[in-house]
């Protein structure tokens, strides 16, 4: 634990994360807009047998969390999985998964700013769209360049509203669902009735795990953000625990709530199916509750995607993987040119949604799908190999391992794989397959430019952190 700690004060990044920060952000980070609007989608697909579609979807992350959170407690780093796909698969990997988790969350951020805008736009009419999207980003952008600290705490209460949210919305539906409510009728008959539990058959319900998985991009994040914690193994054991079960509850949960509750082929799903679920409860002012809670949400994936963005910045520059001018930190420890570099091209993005929303935008949107997913194959690969190499050179660093290591993480990697695979052969989803993996073979090719580059000029192919390390200067 030392070593990250030096580490860390070496690069001047500060360490303001506690551990409440660390759990919040771990559990919270799943639980996007997406899934109180997008999974309407999926459930009009799959029918009440989309849980087993979340189900699948939630267990693959956790082992790939598992995976990750095994590597971060035995050698916590600046950089988390950056740094173990570089140690584990060589620089290209390291390289590659870095600047993929950039962009992922560059293009993220756009999105999520113009979509708090449109949320905003049913309050604000008048409001120019764009100048609600320049406002909600330039908050966020503000908060983390206050500090660490602040990034956390505002994490650590947007991230409570949506579990608590979640939390009364699954009280709410057990109640009805046994009758305890006004009006209620006990029982689950909309599980089987319209077709049965599974009425467009389990390759349906097989597919939809695909989109599935997208929904929980963003756990990860915590392992990026141990590195700025007291006690960075500790607390990421820790939050990777807390993880499992809940991420479980609240997507499994809500969907058995929605999908008993309400008829799968109801039009109202589509829409927002918790805000139908709460209609047929007969909770007042449910629009404009969820729209609330929504608006939380696209808050909470605006602050951690600019956080993403600037720490995963940051670490590429300890190995000479990006320019060393684009990050210093500030006297508060925040890599402030990181998120304002962020901020920037986020801001170019949303100027693109308006320019050529059809065209140019749509092919950004298109092109960052199946990143995560890449990332997350890598993640898995590296822990394999560096798994085998601990318990060769350091045994006893492994306190928190992998479950029936190495078959299950043999498994999650194959997982990992037939969903990428399975992009590919559905038609909803080839094209962000298709253009996510031109994204992936363009920074391969970055890559070998940058090796041929350094060879030609006699320069090293991966500096040390001590000689790619970026200083500390103060700004204000």
């Amino acid at each position: 634990m030392t070593e990250v700690a030096d580490e860390t004060e070496a690069a001047g990044l500060s360490k303001g994360l506690k551990q409440r920060h660390m759990t919040m952000i771990a559990i919270g980070g799943t639980i996007g807009a997406g899934l109180f609007v997008g999974s309407g989608t999926i459930i009009h697909a799959a029918g009440p047998a989309s849980l087993v579609s979340f189900l699948i979807a939630g267990i693959l992350i956790t082992l790939v969390m598992r995976m990750l959170g095994e590597m971060a407690v035995a050698r916590p780093t600046i950089g988390s999985f950056y740094e173990y796909a570089r140690e584990g698969l060589g620089n290209w990997a390291g390289f590659s998964i870095g600047w993929l988790y950039w962009y992922y969350w560059v293009i993220v951020v756009a999105i999520e700013a113009v979509a708090g805008a449109a949320v905003l736009g049913k309050w604000l009419p008048s409001a120019p769209v764009w100048l609600t999207s320049l406002v909600l980003l330039a908050l966020m952008t503000a908060t983390n360049l206050i500090s660490v600290a602040a990034f956390g705490e505002f994490e650590y209460w947007f991230s409570s509203i949506k579990v608590a949210a979640i939390i009364v919305f699954l009280l709410l539906g057990i109640l009805w669902i046994t009758g305890a409510l006004p009006n209620s009728h006990a029982g689950v008959a909309n599980l089987t009735q319209m077709g049965g539990f599974v009425p467009h058959g389990w390759g349906e319900v097989i597919s939809k795990a695909v989109p599935a998985v997208g929904f929980f991009v963003g756990v990860e994040l915590v392992t990026l953000a141990a590195a700025e914690s007291a006690e960075p193994g500790r607390m990421v054991a820790r939050a990777t625990n807390a993880v499992v079960a809940r991420v479980l509850l609240f997507y499994v949960g809500s969907m058995f709530v929605i999908v008993a509750v309400m008829p799968w082929n109801s039009q109202n799903v589509l829409g927002s199916p918790f805000v139908t679920v709460l209609d047929k409860i007969g909770i007042p002012g449910a629009g404009d509750l969820m729209n609330a809670i929504i608006l939380t949400a696209v808050l909470s994936s605006l602050n951690s995607g600019l956080y993403a963005t600037s720490r995963m910045l940051f670490a590429l520059t300890q190995r000479g993987h990006a320019p060393k001018a684009l990050v210093k930190t500030n006297s508060r420890g925040v890599p402030a040119r990181a998120i304002l570099i962020g901020t920037v091209v986020a801001l170019i993005s949303i100027g693109v949604s308006y320019v050529s929303p059809d065209k140019v935008f749509a092919f950004l949107i298109s092109s960052y799908g199946a990143l995560a997913l890449f990332v997350y194959l890598l993640i898995a690969l590296a822990q394999v190999r560096i798994r085998f190499r601990m318990q060769r050179e350091n045994p006893e660093a492994l306190t928190f391992k992998m479950w029936l290591f190495p078959w299950l993480s043999y498994l999650t990697i194959a997982g990992m794989a037939a969903v990428i695979l399975a992009m590919f052969v559905s038609p909803d989803t080839r094209t962000q397959a298709a253009l996510s993996t031109l994204s992936f073979a363009v920074l391969l090719l970055a890559y070998a430019v940058m090796v041929t580059v350094r060879k030609r000029r006699g320069l090293p192919v991966d500096p040390s952190v001590e000689s790619a390390s970026t200083e500390s200067v103060e700004e204000p």
